[in-house]
């Protein structure tokens, strides 16, 4: 690790299932960093600082100086998860070393979270909750391809010996996917459907780094309130219409 000032990381995020994965890395890694909490709800992702960090306007997003002594900055999730590895992780807490079986096939399961379940489960949200209007089509085909995702996730966890996605240990496949399964219920999946997928997510949930950068930038609550259907429909509209009113100013700039 070199450079004078490093670790110097500023971490901008939001209460999402893509923000929280950061924060975990973070704690796993036991890194210090700051914190900037990004109000999505009223497109502080989308004014110009922001947008100078990461230009797609989306959270997460991450500064720090690099080995170089100049500032860099890192968005999309899965690259600021290979960065924080690759600079901050020489004993492969939460990774595994370069060119062997492990690091590649943790990558597979990374990008298949960013690429697959992510994406999938991401539409399964929109369609069931945030919609102006059901479309059955659509929350059929994202709830029962998020589904599908997982029926994968589990039987791969079945043949795990360790328990985890990846060799013997956490690793950032882990901790790409903790967030999103945290959150089936709000996309419409039972995760007891999926026993061993089920028994990861617990086994995840003990481990002091995600207890802690689960509640960043404000507290993980999401299984609380898929236990109250009233507290689930009134989170439901407030996010209904800032989303769609977000999707109205984002067609007006096309």
């Amino acid at each position: 690790m070199s450079g004078a000032n490093r670790p110097d990381i500023t971490l901008y995020t939001a209460q999402t299932p893509n923000g929280i994965k950061i924060s975990i890395a973070l704690e796993e890694l036991g890194l210090p960093y700051k914190v900037e909490k990004i109000d999505i709800s009223k497109n502080t992702q989308k004014e110009d600082w922001f947008l100078k960090i990461n230009p797609n306007g989306r959270i997460p997003a991450l500064t720090d100086t690099f080995s170089d002594g100049q500032s860099i900055r890192l968005f999309e999730s899965g690259g600021i998860l290979q960065y924080l590895v690759e600079q901050y992780d020489p004993e492969h807490k939460i990774s595994f070393p370069t060119g062997t079986r492990e690091h590649y096939e943790m990558n597979n399961w990374l990008f298949f979270q960013n690429a697959g379940v992510g994406p999938m489960q991401g539409q399964a949200n929109h369609f069931s909750r945030y919609a102006p209007e059901r479309i059955e089509y659509g929350v059929n085909r994202y709830v029962n391809e998020t589904r599908r995702l997982y029926s994968v996730l589990d039987a791969h966890l079945a043949a795990s010996k360790s328990g985890y996605l990846v060799g013997d240990h956490i690793s950032i496949a882990d901790i790409s996917h903790w967030g999103w399964v945290a959150a089936a219920g709000w996309a419409g999946v039972d995760i007891d459907e999926f026993p061993h997928l089920k028994a990861w997510e617990d086994r995840m949930a003990a481990r002091d780094g995600v207890e802690k950068g689960r509640h960043v930038p404000s507290r993980h609550t999401i299984k609380d309130l898929l236990k109250d259907k009233a507290q689930v429909d009134k989170h439901a509209a407030e996010s209904r219409a800032w989303i769609q009113q977000g999707m109205k100013e984002d067609s007006k700039k096309l």
